[in-house]
């Protein structure tokens, strides 16, 4: 390609001419202002408009194609401008991403400048893209159905079952074609990224079964809060011997469980109730708990209540494995965000450091803390590939908005994991006795 031909692929092209013959206003010249705002000129990514024109790099040298679709598009974005709108476009079906998934949101979110000055020139660049494109009111497109709309407040019983039903009460078929046979729903440990997902799964509950010391107690009483479909607690039965009683506030996951349980032989060994945890005072003291994946459900508001209450349900010498999203000094996914509106509902990332605290300050001896962030990076990615490759059953199990909500919020995450911006921590409390003995290991060969 030529310089002159390369300077050619970076304007903005229109096949639309006036009947007088004078080039008329392309979508891609009313919101070029705009873009270059957030984006730079000329942009990391191309934009294929409706109406036949283009703005950006050439197909051949940019990091990823969006197709922008509809006007609506842009209604979208000016009516809720930022992660939100864009996202609301995406799962509508007016935004498309073509090319390599991963490279196009990468570019997209290092080129994005959300600067003060940034978010200053938007405004009178919005208003002419708006006026240019004449969206200015005009009917604005209801949200997708998969909105969220939460009511009461934060983390009160009725509210969180709300939310987890919103997320996981879904179609249990059309989370076993995103995680694979495992139904797990939580990051794998990948002894080396050719193993496979299901073995990477498989590693990760054989983890957390040796940090609670459960090869060593054969008929352990393990508490599972937050069980998913049950796959740690088969898993703890199949393998150690463990009694276990596992817990959901998802109806359909605690169906599945149990189903999975009964083909699985162990129905006197593993109990699934479908019982919040702040119902489980006053049960039979346990000799391990596990919570892995329902951290990021319980809220800064309920954290210290979370650990006491699982402090209070724990024998002497007893041992709890936190395994939870973590965001550097904290981070609540906040209420006009993508993922708090069309996926975590209430969701909240805390910094490990504050986990830990709240651990101590409900009488847990921290012993361990252990990153996993990179784990997850690989775990995201064979989802989506699952997903990818099952594309037209998901659609027609959720519908085609749902399925794209589910491909943009993990391959997003799954960046998120690779370069740091989220973390992955398992961490380690026991309940020493009273001479202070905490049962634990002295060293970490026990579980590595």
């Amino acid at each position: 390609m030529t310089t002159t031909e390369r300077r050619a692929t970076t304007q903005v092209r229109s096949r639309h001419r006036s009947d007088a013959g004078a080039e008329a206003t392309s979508a891609a010249e009313a919101v070029a202002g705009l873009i270059g705002v957030w984006l730079g000129d000329p942009p990391p990514v191309r934009f294929e408009f409706w109406d036949g024109s283009s703005l950006g790099p050439g197909a051949d040298e940019a990091a990823g194609v969006v197709e922008v679709r509809s006007p609506d598009a842009v209604r979208r974005i000016l009516w809720a401008p930022g992660e939100l709108g864009v996202g609301r476009a995406y799962v509508a079906g007016d935004l498309g991403l073509r090319g390599d998934l991963y490279d196009t949101l990468s570019a997209l979110r290092d080129g994005y400048r959300p600067s003060a000055s940034a978010t200053a020139a938007a405004v009178p660049a919005g208003v002419r893209a708006a006026h240019r494109l004449g969206v200015i009111g005009g009917p604005l497109a209801p949200p997708p159905e998969e909105l969220v709309h939460a009511r009461g407040w934060r983390h009160t019983r009725r509210r969180d079952a709300a939310s987890i039903s919103h997320h996981y009460d879904v179609s249990n078929d059309f989370y076993r074609l995103v995680l694979g046979p495992s139904m797990t729903y939580s990051c794998a440990r990948w002894e080396d990224p050719s193993v496979g997902l299901e073995a990477a799964q498989a590693s990760k509950h054989e983890l957390i079964a040796r940090k609670l010391g459960l090869p060593e107690r054969p008929g352990a009483r393990l508490l599972d809060v937050g069980c998913g479909w049950g796959s740690l607690a088969i898993h703890a039965a199949q393998h150690h011997g463990a009694r276990v009683l596992g817990v959901t506030i998802s109806a359909e996951q605690a169906q599945r469980a149990r189903d999975r349980v009964a083909e699985a032989g162990l129905e006197g060994r593993v109990e699934i109730r479908v019982q919040d945890y702040r119902d489980l005072r006053g049960e039979e003291p346990f000799d391990a708990i596990s919570s892995v994946g329902m951290f990021e459900h319980v809220g800064s508001v309920r954290m210290r209540e979370y650990f006491s209450i699982l402090h209070q349900l724990l024998r002497p010498r007893g041992r709890l494995l936190n395994h939870g999203i973590s965001s550097v000094g904290g981070s609540k996914l906040a209420n006009r965000s993508f993922m708090n509106r069309y996926v975590f509902p209430d969701g909240e990332l805390l910094d490990v450091g504050t986990v830990t605290l709240a651990m101590e300050a409900a009488g847990f001896e921290v012993r361990d803390v252990e990153s996993l962030r990179e784990h997850y990076a690989l775990t995201l990615r064979a989802w989506v590939a699952n997903l990818e490759a099952s594309w037209d059953e998901a659609v027609a199990l959720v519908g085609e908005p749902r399925a794209r909500i589910w491909r943009l919020y993990m391959a997003s995450s799954a960046i998120g994991f690779a370069d740091g911006g989220l973390g992955l921590h398992q961490v380690l409390g026991v309940v020493p006795d009273r001479s202070g003995d905490a049962g634990v290991p002295a060293t970490r060969a026990a579980w590595i």
